[in-house]
């Protein structure tokens, strides 16, 4: 059941503030799609597992104009424990990395 403001015209109030939730990011796809919450759901879900698995694997994920999603390496490093100031050592880890796209970067400036 969609309200009466269309996509053009509806303009939620979280697109104010500086950060956003994934419920409201549902409701914005929702709204801009013309689709319901629950097909947005599903829709962000799935994008979201797309992203994760072709990165775990260790691929790329290109979104043109919106960004590239990427594994980068993290090699074994020396920390210290904040509590007691004791070193340790922190092991090697694969990280994901974004690399924002022209447009999105224009998009902010």
């Amino acid at each position: 059941m969609h309200s009466l403001r269309t996509a053009a015209t509806f303009h939620p109030p979280f697109l104010e503030r500086l950060l956003v939730n994934k419920t409201e990011l549902i409701e914005h796809i929702a709204n801009n799609a013309d689709i319901s919450k629950a097909a947005a759901a599903r829709a962000l879900e799935s994008t979201i597992e797309a992203v994760k698995k072709t990165l775990k694997k260790g691929g790329t994920v290109s979104l043109v104009g919106f960004g590239t999603f990427t594994v980068g390496e993290r090699s074994t490093r020396t920390g210290r424990n904040p509590r007691t100031g004791a070193t340790i050592e922190i092991k090697a880890a694969k990280v994901p990395k974004f690399r924002p796209g022209k447009a999105l970067k224009d998009a902010l400036n």
